[in-house]
């Protein structure tokens, strides 16, 4: 019987959220594969259902060799996943979601273990002329269009959910692999300026972890090898959402790799995009966050 389900990058912050999502929407055992580059074991769930490896993914089939028949699903969020840092780590970013994703891809289609794979819209926005701004968006694209492939190859079923600035509870808010508004976040508490990148009036699409992780699970449900693209409707520039804080603002030299517009993903290797929107408004998190008392991340 297939009862374990496992999610790479589990100590992290998406991952760490999904595995609740799963321990509360399933009944199966969970498995976290997770190298600690920027997850934390202070993101561990403490239950008897779930366990966590530490191992980079190129390891995956050592490590999980001996019950990989029990399993049933793999949910891969463990790739390096910061566009600006892809230049200064090109070897980490490569290693993570070339070499490392190779071997999770392989890892399923040889066992028969169906794949949701989160890709980026750093990747593929812009009528897919995004995807060789940074090594982190060209290796994301490469990826889908090996998924493309294996698909044709060897018939493998997966499921692909673009992301778009994901936020919200477990964000990391400190360090070179930081969200924007986990940044925004820590220098308000600090009481210090909000840092943006010039111009400033650069686009981005935010959606909420909660939201994320529901169309995650909608997608692993759904079983149809399907692309979905998970955003808000509503477009915010940086600046703006610096706004938001009603803090001071300094303004950053631009940066390699720096996108000037969000759009939403229209294309994909020729698939078709499911487009599913969230409901929670980035305007409206910001104000609660302010508001609380309790600015436990």
């Amino acid at each position: 019987m297939k009862n374990i389900i496992i999610v790479t990058g589990g100590a992290g912050f998406v991952g760490s959220n999904m595995i609740e999502q799963l321990l509360n929407k399933t009944n199966k055992k969970i498995i976290s594969l997770d190298n600690y580059s920027s997850g934390t074991k202070k993101n561990h769930i403490l239950n008897k259902r779930i366990s966590y490896i530490n191992c980079d993914t190129s390891q995956i089939n050592t490590r999980l060799s001996k019950i990989k028949k029990k399993i049933h699903s793999l949910f891969h969020f463990g790739e390096f996943a910061r566009i600006y840092q892809s230049f200064k780590d090109f070897d980490k970013c490569y290693n993570s979601n070339t070499i490392g994703t190779k071997a999770v891809f392989k890892f399923c289609y040889e066992n028969k273990i169906k794949l949701i794979y989160s890709a980026t819209s750093a990747s593929l926005g812009n009528k897919g002329k995004d995807k060789n701004l940074s090594p982190y968006a060209f290796t994301k694209s490469q990826n889908l269009e090996l998924l493309d492939n294996l698909k044709k190859w060897f018939n493998f079923k997966f499921e692909v959910i673009y992301f778009y600035n994901v936020y919200g509870p477990r964000q990391i808010r400190k360090g070179k692999m930081a969200t924007v508004i986990g940044i925004f976040e820590d220098l308000y508490l600090r009481k210090k300026p909000l840092t943006v990148v010039k111009p400033g009036t650069q686009t981005r699409r935010f959606t909420h972890i909660e939201d994320t992780v529901k169309v995650c699970f909608f997608a692993w449900k759904k079983n149809k090898c399907s692309h979905y693209s998970i955003s808000h409707r509503i477009a915010y520039s940086v600046k703006d959402v610096a706004k938001m804080f009603n803090s001071t603002i300094i303004y950053l030299k631009p940066r390699p790799g720096e996108r000037y517009a969000s759009a939403l993903t229209k294309i994909s290797q020729n698939n078709h995009i499911i487009g599913k929107y969230g409901k929670i408004n980035l305007k409206d998190y910001i104000t609660s966050f302010m508001k609380s008392k309790n600015y436990e991340n």
